[in-house]
């Protein structure tokens, strides 16, 4: 199983999980945030919590098989996409193991 995190703009998302949910991929997580990267945009801000400069983004997450991952970083590199720097970037890691909350079992399902 592969775990994907992507940092996209946030005016990005509902067009990004519209696609995913489309194709058959209704488990996602959102969380909004601050963050900085190599490009400054002239929307880039002081942060009011943080000592830096930063930009808003929206981070998405998706756990999925391993046969999947090619065309869900598709999906969202295509719906994320303006061709501006800045625009992203999407992490794809290995998930080893997973656990239930409620038992603290260790679980096999997708």
């Amino acid at each position: 199983m592969k775990e994907i995190k992507a940092f996209v703009k946030p005016f990005k998302v509902n067009d990004i999980l519209n696609q995913l949910l489309q194709a058959g991929y209704p488990n996602t997580t959102v969380s909004l945030a601050e963050g900085t990267g190599s490009f400054k945009s002239e929307e880039t801000t002081l942060s009011t919590h943080f000592s830096i400069t930063n930009s808003k983004v929206a981070k998405i997450e998706i756990v999925c098989n391993d046969s999947e991952v090619d065309k869900i970083v598709s999906i969202i590199s295509d719906k994320a996409r303006t061709g501006n720097p800045g625009d992203g970037i999407i992490y794809v890691s290995e998930i080893q193991n997973v656990y239930k909350v409620r038992t603290g079992l260790e679980s096999k399902e997708d």
